[in-house]
């Protein structure tokens, strides 16, 4: 796919270098959230589309459950593939995860190489 866009949201610093760094490394254009109510201003833009949005489930504020619901109600961002993240990892919170319309789920610590075949796979 030529030029993939996609949205992190994000707060931990560490967890947005990573999610950058192979993003970069893709050659993949991405813009990073701190929270869901900074996403909103990067989702509902628009002028700007993306190929997915990788979600933190806990955020400040708003959570990512409430971020996927908004996305989700919003025909022009309902067709974003979105991924959760988190370092609160259950099967329970993976299985919610994946029934409420996350396309796949990833836990924390991030693995550089299994995140890149992920993203790689969802946004061809």
């Amino acid at each position: 796919m030529a030029n993939p866009r996609i949205l992190v949201v994000e707060d931990d610093p560490d967890g947005q270098s990573v999610m950058s760094y192979v993003l970069n490394y893709m050659e993949t254009s991405v813009d990073i959230a701190t929270t869901a109510e900074e996403a909103c201003h990067f989702l509902f833009d628009e002028e700007q589309i993306y190929n997915a949005v990788v979600i933190d489930l806990v955020l400040p504020g708003m959570n990512g459950w409430q971020l996927l619901d908004m996305i989700q109600h919003n025909p022009r961002t309902a067709p974003y593939p979105c991924i959760a993240i988190t370092g609160y990892h259950t099967s329970q919170i993976k299985e919610q995860a994946i029934r409420v319309g996350f396309v796949t789920y990833i836990t924390k610590p991030i693995h550089a190489p299994s995140l890149a075949e992920t993203l790689a796979t969802i946004i061809s």
